[in-house]
């Protein structure tokens, strides 16, 4: 048995931070590499994106997050690649010798081999990518202000999302309630309350994964928030001025100014990297093939967790890219890392879902939890209770719980701030090609 004293984690995302967390008191030493010094709690990106909460309400600083863990160490980097044969994690500026290798390097945006797109869409992944689109949100209506030729102020006033997934809606019901609720009494010259929000999901129903009876309670509750929930309906092409739809032969263009997208993703590119260095299999996303113990097959010190593995032989079918299958998965690796210095046995990863909820507006919600289906202001208060306790700091959890507490009562959203973006998109997509969304920072 080889000597596992070295655990290298790269990425402190959900499954990175998990990982670590769950070796505490495991006679390992654990070095966590990531090229933000923070972890970042997407789920409430879109809120950020939206002007609900700011940054800061859903990110903690790694350092903070494991100053306790004496085991423990963070180490700001960029990985540019894994020397298989001397163990060792590269780095643009240095090596990290690893006895353990837990790759948690997460996803970004894809467009579907049409990369000229993402500066026109963003995505939403990233603080950068949730300011931004802030920006382009409350921007769209400041123009409007200005704005006397009415083709073009119905232009500003219309916003398209790609992709009916959680993240979709809850977008979508996040603008409604912007354009019909918080600027109402903002503006004099425009009407924010005749916004025009398109939702647009090229298969069957909006919510795809959930229970068909929630997708339709989803679809009813945004409609009246001033959604118009589009499905079967394909994103053939979008320009500065327009989205061009298709519906079987039917094409139609819509013009818009403000397109957001949230339609898929690909795994970081490490994980292609990887596959073509040791002969490893990834499927179409880029996802890394992995064993039932979460290692790639042949080298059982390599451990690939979240957005980057396709776990599929529980199902059948992937394990979705959620928060809760990567702390899932990285507590459960931390247990066969134990097990392993224990010589010890470890069952093959099972993972438990415990439901999915997604917001749909104030009070509203859809929540799926086993063979249990609820809407409404039931599933909303469960899905404030879930998020409330996922949030990593105490701090954290008390500034969101005021900032929801403030809306709910108010319906004013205190960060609506424009703000230009640190990293602008082209640059920002140069260097997701080279290293990937996750566990790096530009040298």
């Amino acid at each position: 048995m080889q000597d596992l004293s070295r655990v290298v984690i790269v990425g402190g995302g959900f499954g990175g931070l998990s990982a670590a967390q769950s070796l505490k008191h495991a006679p390992v030493r654990v070095t966590l590499v990531d090229r933000r010094n923070f972890h970042l709690f997407q789920p409430l990106l879109y809120q950020v994106a939206t002007g609900w909460l700011s940054p800061a309400n859903i990110a903690s600083t790694l350092r903070t997050a494991l100053r306790h863990q004496e085991n423990a160490r963070v180490i700001l980097g960029e990985v540019v690649d894994v020397d298989i044969e001397r163990q060792q994690l590269v780095l643009c500026d240095g090596r990290i010798d690893y006895d353990t290798l837990v790759l948690a390097t997460g996803s970004s945006h894809h467009y579907f081999g049409n990369e000229s797109w993402r500066t026109l869409a963003p995505g939403l992944k990233t603080v950068e990518d949730a300011t931004e689109i802030r920006r382009r949100i409350f921007l769209a209506f400041e123009s409007a202000e200005r704005e006397s030729d009415p083709a073009k102020l119905d232009a500003l006033l219309t916003f398209a999302i790609v992709g009916g997934g959680p993240t979709g809606v809850e977008l979508a019901g996040a603008l409604g309630e912007i354009a019909h609720d918080t600027l109402t009494h903002d503006f004099r010259n425009i009407d924010p309350t005749k916004t025009r929000i398109h939702l647009f999901e090229g298969g069957e129903r909006i919510l795809p994964t959930y229970a068909a009876e929630l997708s339709v309670k989803a679809a009813a509750g945004l409609n009246r928030l001033g959604v118009s929930v589009h499905e079967k309906a394909i994103v053939s092409e979008i320009t500065p001025e327009a989205v061009t739809i298709k519906r079987g032969e039917t094409v139609e263009r819509i013009a818009c100014r403000t397109v957001i997208w949230a339609a898929g993703v690909q795994a970081s590119p490490l994980g292609q990297r990887l596959a073509t260095r040791i002969g490893a299999k990834i499927d179409r996303a880029g996802r890394l093939m992995v064993e039932r113990d979460l290692t790639i097959a042949g080298h059982p010190e390599l451990f690939v967790i979240g957005d980057l593995a396709n776990c599929s032989q529980q199902t059948g079918k992937p394990l979705a890219g959620v928060a809760p299958v990567a702390i899932q998965e990285g507590r459960y690796i931390a247990r066969v890392i134990i097990a392993r210095i224990k010589k010890k046995p470890v069952a093959p990863f099972h993972y438990r879902d415990r439901g999915s909820m997604a917001i749909i507006g104030r009070a509203s919600a859809v929540a799926e939890i086993g063979r249990l289906h609820f809407s409404g202001y039931l599933a909303w208060l469960a899905w404030l209770f879930v998020h409330i306790v996922e949030l990593v700091e105490f701090e954290n959890k008390i500034l969101v719980l005021v900032q929801w507490g403030w809306y709910y009562f108010s319906r004013n959203r205190a960060a609506r701030l424009i703000t230009r973006t640190a990293v602008p998109a082209d640059a920002e997509l140069e260097r997701d090609k080279m290293t990937g969304s996750g566990a790096n920072v530009r040298c």
